[in-house]
Parts: C-alpha cells; sequence; structure tokens
C-alpha cells in the first residue's frame, strides 16, 4: 500500500503545547499541539496586525461553536465575540425536510463571555432576553457541557441540553496570517449526549449522537475569505465499525503545507490531510437549490464532492463591517485516505460546511 505520509510536512506533527499561546514579549507560538494552552491572552500580542497596538482587542475575533449530528437534524450552537459586538447563533438542519432555521442575535462585546481557556470548568456564554448559549469547559477531563436556548418573532424555538465526551486526539493549531498575526483553533471530536426541543418537539441522543468542538481566535486581515467542510459518523472497515469525523478548511495561512487543520479523526487517534482546495458549481450568492462543492487536493488523499441542499446565509453590510457568511447542508460523497493508504468511502454521509468572507 502506498504511504502517504511523505505528502505530510513535518511541521504538521504535534507538539506538546507551551504554557503560553503568546509569551511574555508579546511573539506568538505557531504550529501543531497535542493538547491545551494553558493561557491564551492574545491582546497582548505585538503588532499582530497594522492597527495600534491599543486597538487588539476590536481587531480580535474570538468565537466557540459545536457542531452535534442527531438523527432527526444538525445543531450549529455558537457564542461569538466579533471585537466590536457579540452573537449568539444557533441553527438547526432538520434531515427530514431538508431545510435549516437560524436564530441569530447580537449583543454587546462587553456582554459576551469567552473562556480564557478549555480547562477546569471555564465558561463561555452569552445571554441575552431570547436567547443563551454556555460552555463550560473541562478538556482537562475530556468533557464539554454545552446548553443553550433561543427564540425568535416568528414563534420558532430551540433549546438543548448536551454532555460531549472527548473520543479522539484534539486537533490544535496556531496558523500565522501575517507576522506575529495568529488564526489559533482547537477542534475536539465528542459523543453526545442529552436532548434538544425544536418547536416543543424533543429529540434524544442515541449511541451515534456525535459533535465536534471549535474553539477558535485570531487576528484576520481586513479582507479575508475561509471554505470549510466536516462530516461525522460511523464508518465500517476491515468489518469493524468506528467513529469517523473530518475537517477540512482553506483559509488564509502564509503556508498551507506548514499549517492547516484538515485531518481525519477515528476513536483515539487522527490522520492528517495536506492543503485542500474548494471550488464551487454555483457561488453561495446565487445558490437556488442547489450547488456543488469540490474539495481536493494534490496528492489524491481528499477526493469529495458536496452537493448542498439548504444554505443558511447570513449577509451583513455595514458602515465598518461586511460580512458574506453562509452556512451550507447536504450529502458527502467521494474518498478520503490515511496516511497508510487506507482509503475510506464516504457514501451520502451529511455534511455541513461554510463560505465565509469579511472586509472588517
Amino acid at each position: 500500500m502506498k504511504d502517504y505520509s511523505r505528502y505530510i510536512s513535518s511541521v504538521r506533527r504535534s507538539v506538546p503545547a507551551p504554557r503560553d499561546l503568546v509569551d511574555g514579549d508579546g511573539s506568538c507560538v505557531f504550529g501543531t499541539f497535542q493538547d491545551e494552552f494553558e493561557t491564551m491572552d492574545l491582546v497582548s500580542a505585538k503588532k499582530p496586525t497594522h492597527a495600534p497596538q491599543l486597538m487588539n482587542r476590536l481587531k480580535l475575533t474570538l468565537w466557540q461553536a459545536t457542531e452535534v449530528f442527531l438523527n432527526e437534524g444538525i445543531l450549529l450552537s455558537v457564542v461569538c465575540d466579533m471585537g466590536i459586538f457579540g452573537k449568539t447563533l444557533n441553527v438547526f438542519y432538520d434531515k427530514r425536510t431538508g431545510y435549516s432555521h437560524c436564530w441569530d442575535t447580537n449583543l454587546k462585546s462587553s456582554d459576551t463571555v469567552i473562556a480564557p481557556n478549555l480547562l477546569r470548568g471555564s465558561v463561555s456564554e452569552a445571554h441575552t432576553p431570547v436567547s443563551f448559549v454556555r460552555y463550560e469547559n473541562s478538556l482537562d477531563q475530556g468533557k464539554i457541557h454545552l446548553s443553550g436556548s433561543h427564540r425568535d418573532k416568528d414563534g420558532w424555538s430551540i433549546s438543548y441540553d448536551f454532555e460531549l465526551d472527548r473520543i479522539s486526539r484534539p486537533s490544535v493549531v496556531s496558523i500565522p496570517f501575517g507576522l506575529n498575526r495568529p488564526l489559533y483553533s482547537q477542534k475536539d471530536f465528542l459523543k453526545a449526549a442529552g436532548t434538544l426541543t425544536l418547536n416543543g418537539e424533543v429529540f434524544g441522543t442515541d449511541d451515534d449522537a456525535l459533535a465536534v468542538m471549535d474553539d477558535h481566535r485570531g487576528f484576520y486581515p481586513r479582507r479575508c475569505h475561509y471554505d470549510w467542510v466536516t462530516t461525522m459518523g460511523y464508518l465500517e472497515l476491515d468489518g469493524k465499525r468506528e467513529p469517523f469525523a473530518l475537517n477540512l478548511t482553506r483559509n488564509q495561512s502564509v503556508n498551507q503545507d506548514d499549517y492547516n487543520e484538515n485531518l481525519i479523526w477515528l476513536e483515539g487517534r487522527t490522520s492528517l490531510l495536506p492543503p485542500v482546495r474548494f471550488t464551487r458549481s454555483v457561488e453561495s450568492a446565487d445558490f437556488r437549490h442547489g450547488s456543488i462543492w469540490t474539495i481536493r487536493d494534490d496528492y489524491d488523499m481528499v477526493n469529495l464532492t458536496f452537493k448542498v441542499t439548504d444554505l443558511s446565509p447570513m449577509v451583513m453590510h455595514a458602515l465598518v463591517v461586511n460580512i458574506d457568511y453562509y452556512i451550507a447542508y447536504g450529502v458527502l460523497n467521494g474518498y478520503v485516505r490515511r496516511e497508510d493508504g487506507t482509503k475510506y468511502l464516504i457514501e451520502n454521509m451529511q455534511a455541513m460546511g461554510e463560505d465565509k468572507t469579511m472586509l472588517l
């Protein structure tokens, strides 16, 4: 069997995380890491942007998000601090109807809490009169408690409460978007147990309920774009059924080979993937109930098509912020390969993705 590990940069091999993402001199650490950072004080980073140092807080984007895959649908739960405003965001894609519903509420940045780390019960949360999202992070024990609720003026409502338990190694990266300009992300693959209530209808979890959590902090360029897709479920290989998840992203990394977050999650282990490119049959802004995203690499480790069946747009064109953000849902087909050449066939797996362009 062909060895594909030669296509993975040595810089992508994880090393123990230092205590601090930003050291005492304001220099940021870059690379791939085995575990969590104790401190992530990105406000103290030295000149990560061209703006004055005192503007770091306003230039910093922070969020914690989770995708929970249930039999009935997919939940996206987000608490976000964009520096100039905060946000609670919940989206539920109903697999039974093929449509999603979005609850999106802004609040003051000062009323949004993003945990300093993901250890020992640290909390990310935001509350508004119509919503809340709360994360209690204990990844030192491999656990997260996620809860939230949201309602809108049309009478739609959602609430949920989940215990999330780690089932694989985390993906912890700090990606340079420029000189001392980091994009940090930790993603974890987890089992989900709990309930979700949609308009009074209660959905419980079974043994197949899975989730991926994303803790995300960084200084995005003033003009930026990223593409992302994920799927998760159970696959059979050599007669064994095991949990499987996929993370594929393309962003403003200054070196896509050395710094990316593409990987396969399996139970207790991961397999890295090289940089990928996204192309679309129809631009998201022109979506009309049908689009195909193609995701491929240069070495035949990733060859996928994402058939988009529903798109949830969140477009904001304001005086100082312009965001074109599309959350996509559909099915994924094709294949990916582990580094040892093992091929995983992806056949009509439920998936979600993002197509986001920002002018900040």
